[in-house]
């Protein structure tokens, strides 16, 4: 049975996309808030709401620079997340993945406190097995230049499961797969993102490759409730995936983008534009979510429609700001 029974809980990229709804969720639950930040990604405008909450404190540090922090729970999202973002600096990517997870383990052994990692589907690389399931150890390029996000995170689950076997610490490893809705930052690499500016701009959608790989989207607020669900359990056994599981290509993904955009009477109009593929870009990417159907009773209930129509309100209303 899940239990509520925590007081304070840290969330480390606090002012980011997924951080920000963290934030507001478990404001929502009357937890006291820590939120953490460095900026470098991240935008104190996501955290309006919160800093009209007194139970929300927030301050700019870097994750691997963080210590002495009394909570009861961590949640560990600080570390860019996009492709445009995180192959700007692959050092300072992949360094926030590792460096920032030794740091909260020392805060953890200090308070015997429960870690949440937020870790990513792409540890699962270009994946030969599909959908892919927890048990499946990837197939990624380790000196490609996606490697920094990658192998950054892949080396934070060591981490942490080292920690779990050698201390005993309590840590939970969540895969997320692609995430979307209000909030994301404008061109910032991600597909959804990336089409929804481009539409609202009036410049052609960009697809890279033909179109045919596929993807599969999670509106936020579903991985948002199955993150909260997977700190309520008493323990976790091994990594967990989270994300919708169905799947389309990118090509459609683009004529739904577009059909959106002219149900808001936009008088917008795009072309889609083909480009080569990037390096290392995987040609499939779906979870197998039954370990969350099992152990939380979660599935992601938001459609593709109505998750789009929701982001494209956020992106039009603050690109009219």
């Amino acid at each position: 049975m899940l239990k509520h029974m925590l007081k304070t809980v840290l969330i480390t990229g606090a002012a980011g996309f997924i951080g920000s709804h963290l934030v507001d969720r478990c404001l929502d639950e009357s937890y006291t808030v820590i939120g953490i930040d460095n900026l470098s990604t991240g935008c104190l405008s996501n955290l309006s709401s919160a800093f009209k909450n007194p139970h929300f404190h927030f301050q700019v540090e870097d994750v691997r620079d963080v210590r002495h922090i009394h909570t009861d729970q961590i949640f560990n999202l600080a570390c860019p997340a996009s492709p445009i973002q995180y192959k700007k600096d692959p050092h300072f990517t992949f360094t926030s993945s590792v460096i920032g997870a030794l740091k909260l383990i020392e805060i953890a052994k200090n308070r015997k406190c429960t870690i949440i990692q937020a870790s990513t589907s792409e540890i699962y690389g270009d994946p030969e097995v599909h959908p892919q399931r927890e048990d499946y150890c990837g197939y990624v390029n380790p000196i490609g230049e996606r490697s920094c996000y990658d192998e950054g995170k892949r080396a934070a689950e060591t981490i942490f499961h080292d920690a779990n076997r050698s201390w005993g610490m309590d840590n939970r490893t969540v895969r997320i797969f692609n995430t979307y809705g209000p909030r994301m930052a404008f061109e910032d690499g991600r597909v959804i993102s990336s089409f929804i500016h481009q539409s609202l701009t009036n410049k052609p959608i960009t697809i890279f490759g033909d179109g045919s790989q596929t993807r599969s989207f999670c509106f936020i607020t579903d991985l948002i409730d199955g993150l909260f669900k997977v700190s309520l359990l008493p323990s976790l056994d091994g990594p967990i995936n989270l994300g919708n599981p169905n799947e389309i290509t990118i090509s459609e993904l683009a004529t739904l983008v577009l059909n959106s955009v002219t149900y808001f009477n936009t008088n917008k109009s795009s072309d889609i534009q083909y480009l080569p593929l990037t390096a290392d870009d995987p040609k499939k990417r779906c979870p197998d979510i039954t370990k969350a159907n099992n152990l939380l009773g979660w599935y992601p209930i938001t459609n593709i429609q109505e998750g789009l129509y929701k982001t494209l309100s956020d992106f039009k209303e603050r690109l009219c700001e």
